[in-house]
């Protein structure tokens, strides 16, 4: 259930369009995980950023249902290209389905298997990264990633607050600590920029300078 101020963003906002609302409804009926998509108010976030950018090459790692592959590919030039990875092989034909009914499937490489086995083999040169997958190694991906994008590209990762549960110091698990970690490592660099935004879940948005 919505809270008020997101039924009123989503009335004033422009509408995520048919195929996306289909996309999150088929999400709840036959996902167990649900809430890993991006939903309306961050898939339009991450739509006017690609527009803005205007990328020739996007990498997301986490495609869950394609709909935060769909809004990042709205950006892209006619001769560009998004690269998405996701690990989980039994949602490749959800994704192959909806990537075919947004009108984005010829503008999209979906590679299935395990992201840190994927990276290496990947040419670098990314305008654009969206990071929203296995939340223990967002350390391990961060060099990896930094190092794929072009300078000046731009660098997002979702749920970097995890709950708000970054800020209690009495949470001890896996995950949030692996949060902290990646949190750290991006403040303590120097080759980037960056801007923690208490959109949803946490939304890091990192610019490589050089």
């Amino acid at each position: 259930m919505n809270s008020p101020l997101e039924d009123y963003l989503l009335k004033i906002n422009s509408p995520a369009g048919k195929v996306l609302d289909e996309i999150q409804r088929q999400a709840h009926l036959k996902t167990i995980y649900p809430r890993q998509l991006s939903g309306p108010l961050q898939g339009k976030l991450l739509e006017m950023i690609s527009l803005m950018i205007k990328p020739e090459r996007i990498l997301e790692i986490g495609t869950f249902t394609g709909y935060s592959a769909i809004c990042l590919a709205k950006g892209l030039s006619q001769t560009g290209q998004l690269v998405t990875i996701e690990a989980d092989e039994e949602l490749e034909e959800m994704i192959r389905t909806n990537l075919e009914a947004a009108g984005e499937s010829q503008h999209v490489q979906l590679l299935i298997g395990k992201a840190l086995d994927i990276l290496p083999m990947l040419e670098g040169n990314f305008d654009l990264i969206f990071l929203d997958a296995d939340k223990v190694n967002y350390p391990t991906y961060y060099p990896l990633l930094r190092d794929l994008l072009s300078p000046g590209g731009f660098l997002l990762a979702d749920n970097v607050l995890w709950n708000m549960k970054v800020v209690d110091d009495s949470m001890r698990d896996f995950e949030t600590e692996a949060i902290r970690s990646f949190n750290q490592l991006v403040a303590q660099d120097d080759m980037v920029m960056q801007l923690l935004l208490p959109i949803r879940d946490g939304l890091f948005i990192i610019k490589k300078c050089r």
